[in-house]
């Protein structure tokens, strides 16, 4: 199992990405935390913007198929797409996880 951290610029694009990976069952659940602030440098200068994140949950061998539709369908050129492996948990969840992605795993 995965946990991925995905930054969205507005809920609205969080949330119809978040359905669409859902719909698909690439992720078997998208948790939308909004009102964070990131610091980063882009472009030679810092920013600080508002963004929204997502965590999402996925069996490892759907991450190449997340990946590729997060790409295509995030409003950033680079967005943030980090896939943190999962050491572990509670196995009725994780189990809920693997059944609920298309590829398992």
């Amino acid at each position: 199992m995965l946990v991925i951290l995905c930054t969205f610029p507005e809920l609205s694009q969080a949330r119809q990405v978040g359905t669409v990976l859902v719909e698909k069952q690439l992720a078997a659940c998208v948790n939308i935390i909004p009102g964070l602030e990131s610091l980063f440098r882009w472009e030679g200068k810092v920013c600080r913007e508002t963004e929204v994140m997502a965590v999402i949950k996925t069996g490892r061998d759907c991450f190449s198929a997340l990946k590729e539709a997060l790409v295509e369908l995030h409003p950033y050129d680079v967005p943030e797409v980090l896939a943190l492996p999962v050491a572990g948990g509670a196995e009725a969840y994780m189990d809920w996880v693997r059944e609920e992605t298309r590829a398992g795993g």
